[in-house]
């Protein structure tokens, strides 16, 4: 395809998607459309991926147990990483509200597969971390789908995932990639919310170093 491939208002609302994506903490409990959500998770394959491996893992985490072990998981690795934290920075961590566990209908475990024969090893050989690479970027791709149906994603990294690992009893050589509270959110906004509350500032431009 040549010249102009999408048109201005395209890529003005894909800015205005990418700009809404946001990390979501604080979720409405209304259930999700099943086909909603298959919609969305249809774009894993659509993904790239190192060698063609498609070394993505999904657990979907519904049952009580569950839910409960992860719970506890978060709880106790916030715990540890509150007391890493001392003055005004503990005070504001202390309010953070940095999981939806509680209230997202939606929870799913996503794992890259480090033993996956798919894909024969091309392009992860010399970087083996690729294939982690590869379900990231899917998962950014089901994000910013959650996103343009009016859905939220939360990203819980405040886990011991080894812990999770055995909770959900996946393979060995399944390694976490990440947590996912999906629901309907209670707002949206362009600005994140740790920034809102003061703890970090975003950078004003990217900065880029020439050799």
């Amino acid at each position: 395809m040549q010249g102009q491939a999408f048109t201005d208002d395209f890529r003005t609302q894909f800015n205005l998607l990418m700009r809404l994506r946001r990390d979501v903490r604080r979720f409405r409990t209304d259930p999700v459309d099943e086909a909603v959500l298959m919609r969305c998770l249809d774009t894993f394959r659509l993904a790239p991926s190192v060698g063609l491996s498609e070394p993505w893992r999904v657990i979907r985490v519904d049952s009580p147990n569950a839910r409960a072990a992860a719970l506890e998981n978060f709880q106790t690795a916030n715990a540890q990483a509150l007391d890493g934290y001392s003055g005004e920075k503990a005070r504001i961590y202390s309010q953070l509200k940095l999981s939806g566990m509680q209230e997202a209908p939606v929870q799913l475990a996503v794992f890259c597969d480090d033993a996956t024969d798919k894909g024969q090893r091309l392009g992860a050989g010399t970087m083996p971390q690729m294939r982690h690479y590869s379900v990231v970027c899917a998962v950014t791709l089901f994000w910013l789908a959650l996103r343009a149906e009016g859905l939220g994603l939360g990203w819980v990294s405040i886990l011991n995932p080894e812990q999770l690992a055995r909770d959900l009893r996946v393979a060995d050589s399944w390694r976490l990639i990440g947590y996912f509270c999906i629901g309907w959110p209670e707002d949206f906004s362009d600005t994140p919310e740790l920034e809102r509350v003061g703890w970090e500032d975003r950078e004003d431009a990217l900065p880029i170093e020439v050799r």
